[in-house]
């Protein structure tokens, strides 16, 4: 497999977060069960994705506590959701995350 730089793997990773987060695994419970990657790695992950403008809001669930919901993509920004779909494997495994399918099945 093909070293990837501290910038490229940057950039992975919050592609791939953002269409974790919009295909359903949307909370950092979730994202850390489905990639493995540290809890405050995916919450400094989620609000980098701003610095992408892809902007992506939590949501909070009404009735529990203030860190309980999920996060919502709202705008893609420059990002083609599209091409991220079609992607997003081969992006999980550069970055060495399981398949999704596997990861939260």
């Amino acid at each position: 497999m093909t070293s990837l730089s501290k910038t490229r793997t940057s950039f992975y990773r919050r592609l791939y977060l953002a269409h974790l987060v919009a295909t359903g695994i949307d909370s950092v419970p979730a994202i850390t069960a489905a990639t493995g990657m540290p809890r405050r790695t995916a919450q400094d992950t989620l609000a980098a994705l701003e610095e992408l403008d892809i902007r992506c809001r939590f949501e909070h669930q009404p009735g529990k506590p203030h860190n309980i919901g999920h996060y919502r993509i709202e705008d893609w920004g420059p990002i083609d959701p599209d091409w991220l779909s079609r992607h997003a494997e081969r992006l999980g495994q550069l970055l060495g995350y399981p398949s999704p399918d596997n990861a939260h099945a």
